[in-house]
C-alpha cells in the first residue's frame, strides 16, 4: 500500500455510498480516480416529494372523517364540490378536484383547506397535518366559528348581491327578528 494514501471511512447517511479520503501528500492520480469512483443519488430520492402519497390518503382520511362529523356524506364529490363552492370566494373546484380529495390523489391549496376546516368546524391544522384527534370529534377547533346549513349560505350570497340600501333593510330586518325572538 503506497504511504501517501490512508483510506478513511466517513459516516454517511444510508444513501451514500462510503467515502474514502485521501491523505494531503497522496497524488493527484489518487485523488482524480476516487473522486471518479464516487456516486451520488438523485436528490428526488434521497428527499421524498413534500407532498407523498402517505400525507394523501392521511389527509383524505380526515377530511372524510370531518365530512361525517358535520353530517355530510364522505362519499359525495358532487356534493363536496357544491357545498365548496356555495362558501369559496376564489375560483370554484371541479367535481373531479374533489374526487381527488376524497380518495386520496391531492391535497387542496392552503386557502381552500382553510375554507374546508373553517365549513366542517375543525381546526386546519389538524385537517392538513393530522394531530390531536380531540379536536375533530368536538368540531370546536375552528376558532369558534359556527357552521351554516347550505340555506344559510346561499342566504348570505344572496344578501351580497343585494345594493347596499336593500342589504341596510335586510340587516335591520333580522335584528328585528332576534330580538323578537330574544324577548320570547
Amino acid at each position: 500500500m503506497n504511504q501517501g494514501f490512508a483510506p478513511c471511512i466517513l459516516p454517511c447517511d444510508a444513501w451514500a455510498t462510503p467515502v474514502k479520503l485521501l491523505h494531503p501528500e497522496s497524488n493527484l492520480s489518487q485523488l482524480v480516480s476516487t473522486v471518479k469512483r464516487l456516486t451520488f443519488m438523485p436528490l428526488h430520492e434521497i428527499v421524498p416529494p413534500m407532498n407523498s402519497s402517505n400525507e394523501r390518503e392521511s389527509f383524505s382520511e380526515r377530511l372524510q372523517q370531518a365530512l361525517k362529523n358535520a353530517h355530510y356524506s364522505p362519499d359525495s364529490p358532487t356534493r363536496l364540490a357544491r357545498e365548496f363552492n356555495i362558501r369559496f370566494d376564489g375560483r370554484p373546484i371541479t367535481v373531479h378536484a374533489a374526487r381527488k380529495w376524497l380518495v386520496g390523489e391531492a391535497i387542496p391549496t392552503q386557502e381552500k383547506l382553510r375554507m374546508i376546516a373553517q365549513w366542517l368546524g375543525v381546526p386546519a391544522e389538524w385537517l392538513r397535518f393530522g394531530g390531536d384527534e380531540n379536536a375533530a370529534a368536538n368540531g370546536d377547533g375552528a376558532g369558534g366559528l359556527s357552521r351554516f346549513e347550505s340555506a344559510d349560505v346561499k342566504l348570505i350570497a344572496d344578501l351580497q348581491r343585494l345594493d347596499e340600501h336593500h342589504r341596510q333593510i335586510a340587516r335591520e330586518f333580522i335584528r328585528m327578528l332576534v330580538r323578537i325572538n330574544y324577548q320570547k
